[in-house]
């Protein structure tokens, strides 16, 4: 491993091993086999590797792992970060070569752990070396593990959490009428770029306020000419190492917010502050949804999730009337990161709206901003 990169120490390494090696040896798992593509996070957490394009870490309980890496020009950078010392070209093939490796260091696997999205064809692969009933979904336990942040990894979300306030402020200081919506990317990208943050996302939508088409974030910004008058509402993460921050704020373009999207982000702020009081350590997914229901007694809904764990990882809410599901059984715990995000829009055809949000460490008492810029409906332009 290059010294200039920023890892994580053999402590915290050391630490992730034991906690993983805990839960295999209770479900008597033999190795796991844990997928991504592109930023593979559950990858990264016991190899170091980030992800690039397809990735694989065999991870047997009573052996040194493998780690798989396509392309094949992306496995030099592989070998220069990744902790584990067997780094290898996925092959022609990644699930044949999934499995190879995992035969190789695994002589008679009775039961496997997999994590991530494994396609069909690698599945395949490996279903026709094993035993049938060899396979188990490990994702879950291998993300609660991963829910719960290190000293280490709080550090990093510290850092991503200020690079991301870069970015909102870089835009409350450079978006114009006369722009297209697409170099708002630009301004985002730029801002914390120069600061050594990488991108998370940029979702983001501009509409005007007395004719609103749009009150969700947009994940795609196109060629539409911004306008005095308009309203520009916001997602956005900056990354640090593996490490996202995000923050959700509106913007009034060169004038004063309308009364109606007034209105709605004062909703939306007391939606947040209600959802954010509710958690501590102990308190639970039941209690963050009675604490939304404000939104619907004010006469709103609410469009994207309510509130989920950073990088998207457990629990991923919405409210009692919007959810797709019951309500999980889940107990939030100090040092989990989450990002409280309501995402108000009118109850009729959900057109006209804004979202109000952003990352919170829980403590045992409530919880603790990890951003600093301010929660307030920004005037720019003007």
């Amino acid at each position: 491993m290059s010294g200039d990169h920023d890892d994580f120490s053999p402590a915290e390494y050391a630490r992730r091993d034991a906690a993983v090696h805990e839960f295999m040896e209770r479900d008597a798992l033999d190795a796991l086999v844990i997928y991504g593509s592109g930023r593979a996070a559950d990858v990264a957490y016991l190899s170091g590797w980030p992800g690039t394009r397809e990735a694989v870490l065999v991870y047997p309980r009573e052996a040194d792992p493998v780690l798989l890496v396509q392309l094949f020009n992306h496995v030099p950078n592989a070998v220069r970060l990744a902790r584990v010392r067997d780094v290898r070209w996925g092959g022609r093939t990644i699930g044949a070569t999934t499995l190879a490796a995992l035969l190789e260091r695994v002589a008679r696997p009775r039961r496997i752990g997999l994590v991530g999205g494994l396609p069909w064809d690698h599945y395949e692969t490996l279903r026709r070396g094993l035993p049938d009933d060899a396979f188990t979904d490990a994702a879950p336990p291998l993300r609660m593990l991963r829910a719960t942040k290190s000293a280490e990894e709080l550090e990093r979300l510290r850092i991503a959490a200020r690079f991301t306030d870069i970015a909102m402020r870089a835009l409350e200081r450079e978006v114009r009428p006369g722009m297209r919506e697409h170099e708002l990317v630009a301004i985002v990208e730029g801002s914390y770029a120069r600061e050594g943050g990488t991108h998370g996302i940029h979702f983001m939508a501009t509409t005007p306020m007395r004719a609103p088409l749009i009150g969700v974030p947009s994940q795609l910004q196109t060629a539409r000419v911004i306008e005095r008058g308009d309203v520009l509402i916001t997602e956005i993460s900056a990354e640090h190492h593996g490490y996202t921050g995000q923050i959700h704020r509106a913007y009034a373009i060169g004038v004063e917010p309308t009364d109606q999207y007034r209105r709605i982000h004062d909703v939306a702020v007391e939606t947040y502050e209600r959802v954010r009081d509710s958690i501590r350590d102990g308190s639970t997914a039941a209690d963050v949804i009675a604490a939304a229901e404000v939104v619907h007694e004010r006469g709103f809904t609410i469009y994207d999730d309510l509130l989920h764990g950073a990088s998207q990882l457990p629990p991923i809410l919405k409210t009692s009337r919007t959810a797709h599901g019951p309500t999980p059984d889940f107990t939030f715990r100090e040092n989990m990161i989450v990002v409280v995000q309501p995402n108000v829009v009118t109850a009729d055809d959900g057109r006209v709206g804004l979202q109000v949000g952003e990352t919170l460490r829980v403590t045992k008492t409530g919880t603790e901003r990890l951003h600093d810029y301010p929660m307030r409906f920004i005037v720019c332009a003007t």
